[in-house]
């Protein structure tokens, strides 16, 4: 696991060196793309109440971005964490005087929160084998669940329909990652498709 996290903080390192806090610094296509994520991500929470979030890959911070357009009046506590000390550096520099709100530099969730997301932290395997991908993708997971008290939110591309998968991308079908959350975490799951991606979003409550 330790090569691959070094790969990807070394990949994402650069993409923000090289587009600053952008949706292109985090490989995002553009704004409008990576909003429509947040908004299938974040039917996991329940707005009506305060709550906690951890914010898993979170990058330069652009969930807040979100958060502040559409949810202003929202009582969260956020606690931000990426592999990649530039990411943080950037999140710092933007949000680090928003109240509740906290960062770090890790390779796993370091609280317990209401709920924790990660939106396109498996999309991008770098050329990784796919048993080896695979795995570095439960460790998430697991970890994820481990620190959710009512449950956690996740993204993944859908393959194509005749192209062969490209070794730098991860594309998988729902259900591998549906029995592995209900059977192995004990959540119940909820797909979302249809969004105008290709790609679905795993709703897992614990």
């Amino acid at each position: 696991m330790r090569g691959i996290r070094n790969r990807v903080r070394a990949h994402y390192s650069a993409t923000i060196a090289r587009h600053g806090p952008t949706p292109l610094g985090v490989d995002w296509q553009n704004m409008a793309a990576q909003q429509l994520r947040f908004v299938q991500l974040l039917r996991i929470c329940d707005f009506a109440a305060p709550f906690s979030i951890n914010d898993f890959g979170c990058g330069y911070g652009a969930l807040l971005d979100y958060l502040k357009l559409r949810h202003p009046g929202a009582k969260l506590t956020y606690r931000g964490v990426d592999l990649a000390p530039a990411m943080i550096t950037q999140a710092e520099e933007r949000w680090g005087k928003r109240p509740r709100t906290t960062f770090a530099v890790a390779s796993h969730c370091d609280g317990i929160a209401d709920y924790s997301l990660a939106s396109g932290v498996f999309n991008v395997r770098l050329g990784e084998p796919l048993a080896a991908w695979e795995a570095y993708v439960r460790s998430i997971l697991v970890d994820l669940r481990a620190h959710s008290q009512i449950g956690f939110a996740v993204n993944f591309m859908l393959p194509h329909d005749a192209r062969r998968t490209e070794r730098e991308l991860y594309r998988t079908q729902p259900e591998l990652w549906v029995k592995f959350c209900h059977k192995r975490l004990g959540c119940s799951v909820e797909i979302l498709t249809d969004y105008g991606l290709r790609e679905f979003t795993l709703l897992a409550r614990t």
